[in-house]
């Protein structure tokens, strides 16, 4: 047999055994946060027309696409982001609803990331979007469900960072950038991101701006922190845009307050994002153990409309794959109910195991069947229970008596279920 083919491609790994369950606990409890805020499930497509996630979008650049073609020649693209695959179904579906929609989602994305960035190239995402409103109050219970999820999950100590993607666009166009060179914004973005103040301040030395403009953008890396960072923008700038932005996200501290969670807010005026389609606030979450965001997200009051239905919105989505490291990292359990049990029997005690089986899995109960091989001993089973998170092991020494056999600590008593078999 070809050797190669049990491993699996760079940027994808095989989950199992104790850590899919973990997982698959963990997004059941995100779900149920997201459910009980009213969101409803919508499933979309794992791959899509390209023309769903194109330049016009502004979402994932084509090279880091997934491409393949159908039948007829149609370019389609293995989903690399969930936002325009739910606004492309909630323009088809709810194109006459006036009012907002919730919807809530969980799935599988696909980025071809550069083998040096050392990231996976399929990752579990679960999200919510609030479709058909611009207000603050929307901004306000978006972060707040932000919140919830990560707390339900075990987290305590988590900030999610807040910034305003018209701050920069304001202070941009003021200073002419964006039409005098593309290139220079996408620099200054790069640098701003990367918290690198010199080398604003090297780019924009030569630029005929002005100097309290040069002064904004060299700031910007170092505009972050609790609510006095909004006082701190105030006083860099008299730029209407930017101004309005700020007094946004002093709106939504505000609100964010009642909710009781201000204490997990943090804001960054630099924050910018690789997705050119946010419009107002742009977030990420961040936690101890993991380098990248466990959560991102913002409103895109525009997207809607290159579907055919304008529509502001504003969603997020938990990258699973990242918060279940955060968790591990940090000692966080992932509680699994589920106990398995394992009934051991030899060939003439098979009617009576599978009654007993029956009758276990009706008041449900997990249980493995097994016959007992002649070569093996109930210690090689223990063994075998212990790799696979066995918790019981229901052993029929006699046709009618069965002990019960704890793998951990090697206890054994009668199982108190033999009136199961008569």
């Amino acid at each position: 047999m070809n050797q190669r083919l049990l491993h699996t491609p760079e940027g994808v790994r095989d989950i199992y055994n104790a850590e899919c369950e973990k997982k698959l606990t963990l997004q059941d409890n995100l779900h149920k946060v997201l459910k009980s805020y009213g969101y409803r499930d919508i499933e979309t497509p794992t791959f899509e027309y390209f023309d769903v996630f194109g330049q016009d979008v502004g979402t994932i650049p084509s090279k880091d696409l997934y491409k393949f073609f159908d039948r007829e020649g149609n370019t389609l693209v293995l989903r690399p982001d969930f936002t325009p695959s739910i606004a492309r179904a909630a323009a088809k579906y709810f194109t006459e609803e006036d009012l907002s929609v919730r919807l809530c989602y969980m799935g599988n994305t696909f980025i071809n990331n550069s083998s040096y960035q050392g990231r996976l190239k399929e990752t579990t995402q679960l999200g919510a979007e609030f479709i058909g409103d611009d207000s603050v109050d929307a901004d306000a219970e978006i972060i707040t469900l932000v919140i919830e999820t990560l707390r339900s999950a075990g987290l305590k100590d988590f900030q999610i960072s807040i910034g305003h993607v018209e701050f920069f666009k304001s202070l941009i166009t003021e200073a002419g950038i964006d039409e005098e060179n593309v290139g220079t914004e996408e620099e200054l973005r790069e640098l701003i991101s990367n918290k690198n103040m010199f080398g604003v301040e090297e780019l924009l030395s030569e630029k005929n701006i002005s100097e309290e403009l040069k002064n904004v953008f060299a700031t910007l890396p170092q505009l972050f922190g609790t609510v006095d960072a909004l006082e701190r923008a105030k006083l860099l700038t008299s730029n209407p845009g930017a101004l309005k932005a700020i007094a946004r996200l002093e709106e939504l501290y505000g609100i964010l307050k009642y909710y009781g969670v201000e204490k997990y807010v943090s804001f960054d005026l630099g924050m910018i994002s690789n997705y050119m389609y946010y419009t107002g606030i742009i977030f990420r979450g961040y936690t101890f153990g993991t380098g990248d965001a466990i959560v991102k997200g913002g409103r895109y009051d525009h997207m809607m409309g290159h579907f055919g239905k304008d529509a502001p919105s504003i969603g997020f989505v938990v990258v699973v794959d990242q918060l279940l490291t955060a968790l591990s990292r940090q000692k966080i359990d992932v509680p699994v109910e589920q106990v398995n049990r394992l009934i051991l029997y030899k060939k003439e005690q098979r009617k009576e195991a599978i009654t007993l089986a029956k009758h276990l899995r009706i008041e449900n109960n997990y249980v493995e069947l097994i016959c007992q091989k002649e070569s093996l001993s109930l210690e090689d089973y223990l063994i075998f229970a212990r790799r696979s998170r066995i918790m019981e092991i229901l052993y029929f020494e006699e046709k009618d008596r069965i002990l019960s056999v704890n793998t951990e600590t090697k206890v054994m008593k009668p199982a108190e279920l033999t009136t199961l078999l008569l």
